[in-house]
């Protein structure tokens, strides 16, 4: 199994890519001990030490460390997890008991084909919170985050791609937590 590694923007992210990918059906963020129940492989990876959040998409699974915590020691532990938990074929994310309906899976679908790979490109990330009464809600983080330019981004960006292709979106909103 081969597993490919970049370097974010931000030296403190990391970038795993899988040959095979991740089978996830929508990108999911780990950063507390609540959402860790969801994830084995997060919460092995969190086990580590020095991790400060783990997002998983089909096709990568980034790791956040602490600014302090050194690659070298992390980055190989990290690799190993990941391949540990393919070869024997567990599934990286337990599913939700709410199934997913059509509109979600789309959006998540366009944020990761079309939006995710642009903000990528900046240094930032978005990641999908929430779909309720026609509103998309989404975290900026990385770079994203205090950028003078991140509401533009939302409603010249995001929002107009998600209302051209999406019939059920009225508005897309930063989420707070």
């Amino acid at each position: 199994m081969r597993i490919e590694t970049q370097q974010a923007a931000d030296a403190n992210i990391m970038h795993f890519f899988a040959e095979s990918g991740f089978p996830v059906k929508k990108s999911v963020e780990f950063s507390d001990a609540k959402s860790l129940r969801r994830s084995p492989l997060a919460e092995s990876i969190f086990d580590l030490g020095g991790i400060v959040s783990v997002v998983i998409t089909p096709d990568c699974l980034s790791v956040k460390k602490e600014p302090d915590a050194p690659w070298e020691d992390i980055k190989p532990q990290v690799l190993a997890e990941i391949m540990d938990c393919l070869s024997k074929g567990e599934a990286p994310v337990t599913e939700d008991d709410e199934a997913d309906d059509d509109v979600v899976r789309n959006i998540t679908g366009l944020l990761d084909a079309r939006i995710r790979p642009a903000i990528r490109n900046d240094g930032g990330d978005i990641v999908f919170r929430g779909f309720e009464n026609g509103i998309v809600y989404v975290e900026l983080q990385g770079k994203c985050v205090g950028c003078p330019y991140s509401q533009r981004t939302l409603k010249d960006g995001v929002e107009r791609l998600l209302k051209t292709y999406i019939k059920e979106v009225v508005a897309v909103e930063k989420y707070e937590s």
